[in-house]
């Protein structure tokens, strides 16, 4: 008995040494083209396999990691799900930023990449409405986008999407001393110019590091599951793909948004605008998780109350911080509240 369960551990070993060691896997497979670009960003167009709503989907990803994570490959991939569920798709891909874009602030992103994107994509669809949907930072910027949108917003959903720094469990003492004066990174920023990827990656596993360790426990249980170590094989291949990021646009995140809490105390100005959610309108849905370590659900809930929709949802994740990109039920639920609000064709 000892012997055969010495076995079946060295076999889960060797599989887990395989699929660590393996090639990088196909990712972003379903079809697409590019319908607009901008310095390093690229507008993609998914288009719908068969089309059943005129309201079309504008993705926005985070700054910090590559959108593929919403595309991983068949059967987990968002993009697919949607376009297989009759929805035209466009993901704003911000690229990968080099030293020359040290300057990009977060005005850049929200009126010259994000804004300017919703236009393209309403001028391409021909749609007279659009749902912005907005993933982790990618929604903190939508949310602020959306305050001082002239584009015709018809759905808002912002899906672990940090709104109220007030609660950072995890950053609290370096909230309290950079409010306090106590540490600056400004000079840091300055020095650096753009954020290294490393850096980044390193930054984000000491936040969230038993995060990090679990795949590798779920994956020695479940070594001998191929479909499983494939699934496992492509988040990883996307939990690794950290970009740089610009210094000048995190200068002003640390102040107006770490330290000042701009969107809560409607401190924020993007070139000169005041920024307040009130202003919102569009059907919201707001996507949280009661065990998300880097986007705790205490900082999206308070969204509900500061905007002006009557149409609001909050929808609380049984999953973590990725769950959204391959959770089925998750993706069901998100086509049932899109799909009733998002005018769907009469055909015949």
């Amino acid at each position: 008995m000892a012997s055969e369960m010495d076995e079946l551990f060295n076999n889960r070993l060797i599989n887990v040494f395989k699929t660590v060691t393996s090639p990088a896997p196909e990712v972003g497979l379903t079809p697409r083209q590019a319908v607009w670009k901008k310095n390093k960003a690229t507008l993609w167009y998914y288009p719908a396999q068969q089309k059943k709503y005129d309201t079309p989907l504008y993705f926005i990803y985070s700054l910090i990691n590559q959108p593929f994570i919403l595309d991983l490959g068949p059967g987990y991939s968002l993009i697919q799900f949607f376009n297989e569920k009759g929805y035209d798709i466009y993901l704003l891909d911000f690229g990968i930023p080099t030293y020359a874009d040290k300057g990009l602030t977060m005005a850049d992103y929200i009126l010259r990449y994000i804004k300017k994107g919703v236009q393209r994509a309403l001028v391409h669809s021909g749609a007279s409405h659009i749902s912005v949907i907005g993933f982790c930072m990618g929604g903190t910027f939508a949310s602020i986008y959306a305050a001082i949108a002239d584009e015709p917003i018809q759905n808002l959903v912002l899906a672990v999407a940090p709104i109220d720094f007030s609660h950072f469990p995890i950053f609290d003492e370096w909230q309290n001393s950079l409010r306090n004066g106590e540490i600056d990174f400004d000079a840091i920023l300055d020095t650096v110019g753009v954020v290294p990827p490393d850096l980044m990656r390193i930054g984000l596993r000491v936040v969230a590091s038993p995060v990090y360790v679990s795949p590798y426990l779920s994956l020695l249980r479940k070594g001998n599951d191929e479909e499983y170590a494939l699934k496992w094989k492509r988040f990883n291949f996307w939990a690794d793909s950290h970009i740089p990021f610009s210094g000048a646009a995190l200068k002003q995140m640390i102040q107006t948004l770490g330290i000042e809490n701009g969107l809560i105390n409607e401190t924020l100005l993007i070139d000169g605008e005041p920024v307040k959610l009130s202003n919102i309108n569009a059907n919201l849905l707001a996507v949280g998780s009661n065990v998300d370590r880097l986007v705790p659900k205490e900082q999206v809930q308070p969204v509900m109350d500061l905007v002006s929709s009557k149409d609001k949802t909050f929808y609380a994740l049984k999953g973590g911080h990725a769950t959204l990109a391959s959770n089925r039920e998750v993706q069901e639920f998100l086509n049932s509240w899109l799909s009733v609000r998002s005018n769907p064709i009469r055909l015949g």
